[in-house]
C-alpha cells in the first residue's frame, strides 16, 4: 500500500508553502497531507494594521489567535492527523525547520504512526532545547539582529511572536532574502514572502521534548540536508544528524542532499519530490 506523506511546516509557515510540492508528488504518483498546525493557515490572525496603509503601533498591540499555543498542542494536532493517515497505510512524517520540533514531539508520544520520519533542515534536538542550540557555534553565521529587525511588539505581552513581512524596509528585505532565498529571484522571494503569517507561538519546548531513544529511536528515520541553507547552517544540520545518530547508533540517518536555501526546494520542488519518492521506496523493506 502506498504511503502518505504528512508535511509539516515551520515557523510563520502554513500548509499553503507545500502546494507547489504537492503538485509535483502527485504527478509522481504520491498521496500527501498539508497540515495547517494550531493557529496557522485560514486560523491565523491578519490584523487590519497588517494591510496597508500600515498601522504599525496598532499591529504592536492587536491580540493573535496563535497567543497561548503551544508545543504539546502542535503535537496534539499532529497525532491527530497522523492517526487519520494511518488507517490508509504507512505514514512518512516530513517536517521542515522550526516543524521539527513537532514531529519530534509526535514522534516521542506515538512512533506506532510513523512508518518513516524525515526532517529537511528541520530542528531535532537532542543535547539542547532549540532555542540553547541558538548560541552554539554553528549558529554563528546567521544574521538573528537581521531577522529580528522586523519584530513587532513585546512577545511577552502580546504572548506571540510577531514579524512584519510585508515591511519595505530594504535592509530588512535584504536580511529576509539572505536568510531565506538567496538562490531564488527577488520575484520569487516576494511571492514567499507573502505566503508567511505574521504570528508564530512562542513555546519552544523543554528538555522533555528533545528526541527519545526508546520511542523516537524506533522509528526509520532520513534527514536531507540543504547546502545552501542560511538559517539553518549546514553546520547545524550536520550536528542535528550527528547527535541523532549517537543517541540511537543502532538506527542512524539515512542522509540525502538537497542543493537549496532554507525554501528554494518549495519553490522549485521537482528534486525534493524525486528524494521524496526514493525515500518511499524504503518502506517495504522496513515494515
Amino acid at each position: 500500500m502506498p504511503p502518505t506523506f504528512v508535511l509539516v511546516h515551520g515557523a510563520f509557515a502554513n500548509s499553503f508553502s507545500f502546494a507547489p510540492l504537492q503538485a509535483e508528488l502527485g504527478l509522481l504518483g504520491h498521496r500527501s497531507v498539508a497540515v495547517d498546525l494550531p493557529g496557522h493557515g485560514f486560523a491565523a490572525t491578519y490584523p487590519p494594521a497588517y494591510q496597508a496603509p500600515q498601522d504599525v503601533a496598532g499591529l504592536a498591540t492587536a491580540p493573535g489567535a496563535i497567543k497561548g499555543v503551544t508545543l504539546a498542542d502542535n503535537a496534539a494536532h499532529l497525532i491527530g492527523i497522523l492517526e487519520r493517515g494511518k488507517r490508509n497505510g504507512p505514514v512518512v512524517l516530513v517536517s521542515h525547520s522550526r516543524g521539527g520540533m513537532t514531529a519530534t514531539v509526535a514522534a516521542n508520544q506515538r512512533p506506532d504512526l510513523i512508518n518513516r520520519i524525515v526532517y529537511v533542515s528541520a530542528w531535532c534536538p537532542v543535547e539542547l532545547d532549540v532555542s540553547a542550540y541558538y548560541a552554539e557555534p554553528e549558529m554563528a553565521t546567521v544574521d538573528v539582529a537581521g531577522l529580528a529587525s522586523a519584530m513587532v511588539g513585546n512577545p511577552a505581552e502580546l504572548g506571540l511572536l510577531r514579524s512584519n513581512f510585508r515591511t519595505a524596509d530594504p535592509g530588512v528585505l535584504a536580511a529576509f532574502k539572505a536568510a531565506f532565498l538567496a538562490d531564488g529571484t527577488d520575484e520569487e522571494f516576494m511571492v514567499f514572502l507573502n505566503t508567511l503569517q505574521p504570528d508564530e507561538n512562542l513555546d519552544v519546548g523543554t528538555p522533555d521534548d528533545r528526541a527519545q531513544p526508546d520511542s523516537w529511536g524506533r522509528i526509520p528515520k532520513t534527514y536531507v540536508r540543504l547546502t545552501e541553507d542560511t538559517s539553518v547552517p549546514l553546520a547545524m544540520q550536520d550536528r542535528m544528524i550527528r547527535e541523532g545518530d549517537a543517541l540511537t547508533p543502532e538506527n542512524p540517518y539515512d542522509v540525502r542532499t538537497l542543493t537549496s536555501s532554507h525554501v528554494k526546494w518549495l519553490v522549485d520542488p521537482a528534486p525534493a519530490a524525486r528524494v521524496l519518492g526514493d525515500i518511499a521506496a524504503l518502506l517495504p523493506a522496513e515494515r
